[in-house]
């Protein structure tokens, strides 16, 4: 049976026209397509985590419509890349000490395997926020770790900071987020390292590493090459870390390259740099809408995927790639949606290229947020509905006070209007504005994390062990044993590998059924053993 759709082809001036779409012939073609999936149980030899920052599922929903009204299309039917892989769980996001966490606490759970406290990441929850000496001995090993200790090459990539929360907990290990560059200027008690510190001197192996931050790597004295000046926030120790990760590099008798604009960017050549360091600015990378007016240009997220695995997959035993993006949760943090969304689509840009890129054959490939937002979709819009714009009610289900309201919105956060909703009168506030502010219902000065699961997407090698409601730090554990790596690098039975393949399998259900409960008590197995030694 035919029902209507309503097909968007202007969603500037919301002009909507009406098709046909056979809904029960959409739902069958679903099925159908379902029932074509088998088990992969490959090795991952490569793998590649993307990380939204902030990324709440709310945040994936408003995105996907904003990206098909774009297309001219209504939005709602609108497929996001990640949303195609055939497997999907949901992440419990709480720290160790923490109902609602933030970035350094979930990132040490997705790479490490273990739950943190509050504002501290690469260590145990034994640390504590602030204290130096409680570090001592306390350093948990990433996936980044484990395959670089299995011979495989490793990249990072972030639109933060390189130094910041996410990026740094495959690498660091610290007391405090915050510790990003010269510590001596924190008056810090102890022999903790700073986080740029540690990326330099005690991670030269790393080969592909992008991001923002130069200011955490130039010493005081140095103006930056951007901006012709000095941040208050350079060094003090007069370190030189650009400097020193370029003699180290050298020492080591490696192709290296150190790139801090998009033309430098543009100009290598993945067939002939090994290593890779790029520091596009002082501080965050610009918002993806912003690119092109930087003085001096940046990489899309996109871009530096595909030159990060063109580099690392020349690497015959693989590669893992951690991918953030990071200023999906900026944007929400100062209550700017719409740039959020903008960020998120931008997100998805970079996962289609590593799709692009790789074979599903070996390659695993996890796209998952770190913590939720505050952020809603509300009211009872019609489909078609501009995301960005008025909600549209229905006429029984208006604001009480008779001004209208956006369809997105905050709990709480810097939009709070203090009871004055004037500027809404007649639809007459820009919504659709990228700095628009949109409304929060308490007011904060920065918008804070939610408590809710996140979605983590997968495709590749083992990703059918990714399903269900799983604790965050299950993904890290997981991770290591889809790859042979870390805990499991001799315990990982890759038997099964022999009778079933990820894709074309001659092998029946009933089998893929039984193989895929031998995978599972192998799991089991080995995540009993585990426990054990470390009881």
């Amino acid at each position: 049976m035919d029902v209507l759709h309503v097909l968007c082809v202007c969603s500037l001036l919301s002009i909507c026209t009406v098709t046909s779409t056979n809904w029960e012939q959409m739902a069958r073609d679903m099925l159908t397509e379902e029932l074509k999936v088998k088990p992969n149980f490959n090795l991952a030899k490569n793998i590649i985590v993307f990380i939204g920052d902030g990324m709440s599922m709310p945040t994936i929903t408003a995105a996907r419509i904003l990206k098909g009204q774009r297309n001219n299309q209504s939005g709602e039917e609108t497929v996001l890349k990640w949303e195609e892989f055939p497997n999907m769980a949901l992440s419990k996001t709480y720290g160790s000490n923490k109902q609602i966490p933030d970035s350094a606490a979930t990132a040490t759970a997705i790479l490490c395997g273990v739950k943190a406290n509050w504002y501290t990441f690469g260590v145990r929850d034994t640390v504590i926020k602030n204290n130096c000496s409680s570090q001592k001995g306390q350093a948990v090993e990433s996936i980044l770790d484990h395959f670089q200790a299995d011979n495989r090459a490793t990249g990072v990539i972030s639109t933060a900071r390189l130094t910041h929360a996410t990026p740094a907990s495959s690498y660091a290990h610290t007391a405090n987020r915050g510790w990003e560059g010269d510590v001596s200027m924190k008056g810090i008690e102890g022999d903790c390292k700073d986080i740029a510190y540690q990326f330099v001197h005690e991670n030269s192996n790393i080969r592909v590493a992008m991001g923002g931050g130069r200011r955490f790597f130039l010493p005081n004295d140095t103006n930056d090459p951007e901006t012709n000046s000095i941040d208050p926030k350079q060094r003090q120790d007069q370190r030189n870390l650009i400097e020193d990760w370029k003699r180290i590099q050298s020492a080591e008798g490696r192709r290296h390259s150190y790139v801090w604009n998009k033309q430098q960017f543009d100009a290598i050549d993945p067939a002939t740099t090994d290593y890779l360091l790029g520091l596009f600015e002082s501080s965050h990378m610009q918002y993806n809408y912003q690119r092109d007016s930087s003085p001096n240009g940046e990489p899309s997220l996109a871009e530096m995927v595909s030159k990060a695995i063109g580099i690392l997959s020349r690497h015959n035993r693989g590669f893992f790639l951690l991918v953030e993006g990071a200023r999906i949760d900026h944007a929400h943090h100062d209550g700017l949606a719409n740039i959020a969304l903008d960020e998120t689509i931008e997100l998805e840009s970079a996962v289609r290229e590593a799709v692009r890129l790789t074979d599903e054959a070996d390659t695993l490939i996890i796209t998952t947020a770190d913590h939720s937002h505050v952020f809603t979709m509300g009211g009872y819009p019609k489909r078609g509905n501009d995301i960005l714009g008025y909600s549209d009610p229905v006429a029984d289900e208006v604001p009480l006070d008779g001004i209208p309201y956006a369809t997105l919105a905050y709990s709480n956060g810097p939009g709070y209007r203090w009871g004055n909703r004037s500027e809404f009168n007649n639809s007459q506030a820009d919504t659709r504005d990228m700095r628009f502010m949109a409304e929060a219902a308490v007011p904060f000065e920065y918008e804070t994390h939610g408590g809710d699961d996140v979605p983590i997407y997968s495709r590749g090698p083992m990703s059918h062990l990714l399903n269900g409601v799983k604790e965050e730090h299950y993904i890290a554990h997981f991770m290591q044993y889809a790859a042979c790596v870390g805990f499991y690098k001799n315990n990982c039975d890759r038997v099964i590998t022999d009778h079933c393949t990820s894709t074309g399998s001659d092998v029946k259900p009933s089998s893929l059924t039984f193989l895929t409960a031998i995978s599972m008590a192998i799991l089991a197995i080995n995540l009993y053993v585990a426990l054990n030694k470390n009881i």
